[in-house]
């Protein structure tokens, strides 16, 4: 891809200032009035590539953007797995950061990487999850989640409070209930589903049948703990 920066032979340290004071400079040098025949062909197309780089880091998020262009690892730099770890652990420090439409570009890229990771894909839901313009972006996620690891206690709480804040109760009930089976009676699922339905506390005979059975996970002892974010409940 075009590297923007090159283009205007800035540093991507450049302020905004700079950036501005460069392209005027470019602009006075290059634009195509100054030039005839085979040369102001060439300077419209510079000129053109010139005002393109100056629209995209002049804007703050086209910028970002085109930053996190230029650092996304190449096939030929990492294979797939390593691409993976590159893109949750960036997209795990922006989430710390509150950067969260840079942690959901991270960790869709993750996915990308490696389709069938449920973990990329929880983690998805759930930076897109903070935004309500991303909340569709982040019920396809979670889904995909729950169906690579339909077992997972946490991917079905995060999938009812996802399905919960968009309105959704139908879908909302089915994976509450379906962690309730999973882990047995919790407080703050009861909570939610009664927040859904005053009326219900969950599915018949929900609690006593998860009370006989033991809580099962696909988490390995103590990888709760180590989740790159801390728990949702």
């Amino acid at each position: 891809m075009r590297n923007f920066y090159s283009i205007l032979s800035l540093p991507r340290s450049a302020s905004p200032a700079e950036v501005k004071a460069r392209f005027r400079d470019l602009a006075r040098e290059r634009h195509p009035d100054r030039f005839q025949g085979e040369d102001k062909q060439r300077a419209e197309e510079e000129f053109q590539a010139i005002a393109e780089a100056f629209n995209t880091l002049s804007d703050p998020v086209r910028r970002r953007q085109h930053d996190l262009e230029l650092d996304r690892p190449t096939q030929t730099q990492y294979d797939p797995q390593q691409v993976e770890k590159v893109y949750l652990s960036r997209g795990a420090r922006a989430y710390k950061q509150g950067n969260f439409l840079e942690a959901a570009d991270n960790f869709d890229r993750a996915t990308q990487a490696a389709p069938g990771n449920a973990q990329a894909w929880h983690h998805l839901a759930l930076a897109a999850s903070r935004e309500k313009r991303w909340w569709p972006k982040a019920q396809e996620a979670i889904e995909r989640a729950c169906q690579l690891a339909p077992d997972n206690l946490a991917y079905q709480k995060l999938a009812g409070k996802i399905f919960a804040q968009s309105g959704m109760t139908v879908r909302a009930k089915q994976y509450y209930n379906h962690a309730l089976r999973l882990g047995g009676p919790d407080p703050a699922i009861r909570k939610a589903l009664a927040a859904l339905d005053p009326t219900a506390g969950g599915e018949p005979g929900t609690t006593e049948a998860a009370a006989a059975r033991p809580a099962r996970t696909n988490e390995a002892p103590g990888q709760e703990k180590s989740s790159l974010f801390r728990k949702l409940w």
